[in-house]
């Protein structure tokens, strides 16, 4: 069995090309991916190069956890069916390449437990759901604050915000330093660093990446207050001790979602707690992969580029 997937061969070496699929065991789903989701998170590091030592990280790889599809084949012992639409967070079913994260593909293999059944009518946003789910992840559980400010206003810094007056509490503020990014609130305020002069936050949730705010957040956070790293760092984090000191400051780091995470993000969604519209700004052909890549990575007005797979073999 052939597809045909994005295949990075190395940093800012990138194309589609046909490759070889594990055979199917008895227990295996196969799945026909119409829409698959570029992050500019990690993937933007292996593409880039900068990615540090990962686990399973190799050249050439395939790409991809963010990817909405349809059951094609399933085995009877499982709970889905032929034509069910699915959201599945990647493969490692390729001969001559890694699965990391697999999901830039047309068809793929997989167990069936890696797949989470979506609304019919979740098309291509069917492919944000682990962007969802990893926000939730950072909000919900035992001993964790919602955030009363976000830094960044990309597509997580947008779903944490959501999340946060869907449960219920204030609107946080956001902060964007980039005037391309200030529009798509929904219910909160989107303001500059330099325009906030707020200095007791409780709860700030960083989703920007940037190691270089650090600094400033701890000096806006009240006594004892957290700050939480929702982002992906590849340098060393490090801040002045004696602000810290004096903020008696909490730090927490935000891990990937679960699939508990994954189960209440797409009852938010279907049940229309959680919007997931406005969120994909540019969708490309498949096979204008190569492009779409660069401009996911390089162009600040794109907040999530989606490839079309539909028409592909």
């Amino acid at each position: 069995m052939q597809t045909t997937a994005v295949i990075l061969k190395g940093p800012k070496d990138l194309c589609l090309d046909a490759l070889d699929v594990t055979s199917p065991e008895a227990t295996d789903l196969v799945v026909r991916i119409t829409h698959s989701g570029i992050s500019t998170g990690t993937e933007k590091l292996f593409w880039s190069g900068e990615m540090p030592p990962f686990p399973g990280m190799g050249y050439p790889l395939v790409p991809g956890y963010e990817a909405a599809g349809e059951v094609v084949d399933a085995p009877a012992s499982s709970a889905f069916k032929a034509g069910d639409r699915v959201f599945v967070p990647g493969a490692n079913c390729y001969e001559g390449a890694f699965g990391l994260f697999g999901g830039a593909s047309r068809l793929l293999v997989t167990d069936p437990d890696r797949v989470t059944k979506i609304d019919g009518g979740l098309r291509a946003e069917g492919a944000l759901l682990a962007l969802a789910a990893t926000a939730r992840h950072a909000m919900a559980g035992p001993g964790k604050a919602v955030p009363d400010l976000i830094v960044g206003h990309g597509v997580l810094g947008r779903l944490l915000a959501r999340l946060t007056i869907a449960a219920g509490a204030p609107a946080p503020t956001v902060w964007e330093i980039d005037p391309i990014r200030v529009d798509g609130a929904e219910g909160y305020s989107v303001v500059h660093p330099d325009a906030d002069e707020r200095r007791d936050y409780t709860s700030i949730y960083d989703a920007s990446g940037s190691t270089a705010v650090l600094g400033d957040l701890i000096g806006r956070i009240a006594k004892g207050g957290e700050i939480v790293l929702a982002g992906f760092y590849t340098n060393a984090i490090s801040f002045a001790f004696p602000p810290a000191f004096m903020k008696e400051a909490r730090f927490r780091v935000a891990a990937e979602w679960t699939r508990d995470d994954l189960a209440a993000t797409r009852a938010l969604v279907e049940s229309g707690t959680l919007s997931l519209g406005g969120l994909i700004t540019h969708t490309r052909s498949a096979a204008d992969a190569p492009a779409a890549y660069e401009t996911a990575f390089t162009d600040p007005s794109c907040l999530k580029m989606i490839l079309d797979w539909e028409g592909h073999a």
